[in-house]
């Protein structure tokens, strides 16, 4: 099956305001596993072991999604975070959003309003890429050739590596739906002496 973009947060962040004396604490992750996820969640805890709650929500490729309200009522936290990533079309991410209770109850409605505004700007810190699925090409190409085509490839796509033996061997990744294209241009650059391969598909962040 074919890959397909989706959208995921590019770096880890971390956020804060106060609302009637209760501190938010809103982190966001780029996760790959539930595993992950965990992990970084209960590192999380430990650091705020004395937080009144410390509420989550993750989505991970494939459909897997969790959230918890911590002990707030529910629906007013878990469930706020999660719908931030369902509204962004956010994957493979992790928010948690840390409460230290102020002494001042916000209600249901305060209680969402505090809990999405946490994860929006959780998020928002962190940016939003698109991960791209990407073909891996590889090539060769003769050392008279080298210099000509050194430049094309350089700006049309990503070099993971490159070979010299007995020839130069090329290894790039190009976005998928621009492979055919590549790979037509490489043949025609070197008359046809150089026969692109495509072994491979990953996502790269674009």
């Amino acid at each position: 099956m074919a890959l397909k973009p989706y959208k995921t947060p590019l770096k880890a962040s971390e956020t804060e305001f106060v609302v009637n004396r209760s501190r938010f604490i809103g982190r966001c992750f780029p996760v790959t596993s539930e595993e992950e996820a965990i992990t970084r969640l209960e590192e999380i805890r430990k650091l705020h072991y004395d937080a009144t709650h410390n509420c989550y929500a993750y989505s991970l490729l494939g459909g897997i999604r969790r959230f918890s309200d911590d002990g707030e009522p529910g629906g007013t936290a878990g469930m706020p975070i999660m719908d931030t990533l369902i509204r962004t079309e956010t994957e493979n991410a992790l928010i948690v959003v840390t409460r230290y209770f102020g002494g001042i109850l916000l209600g249901s409605g305060g209680l969402v309003r505090a809990y999405s505004r946490s994860a929006s700007d959780a998020l928002n810190e962190a940016g939003i890429g698109v991960m791209t699925p990407c073909s891996v090409i590889e090539f060769s190409v003769d050392y008279t050739r080298y210099g000509a085509l050194e430049g094309f490839v350089r700006a049309n796509s990503v070099v993971r590596g490159t070979e010299f033996t007995d020839s130069i061997r090329f290894i790039c990744l190009v976005p998928t739906e621009r492979a055919d294209a590549f790979t037509a241009d490489v043949i025609e650059r070197t008359d046809g002496r150089s026969r692109p391969v495509v072994t491979g598909e990953e996502f790269l962040p674009m």
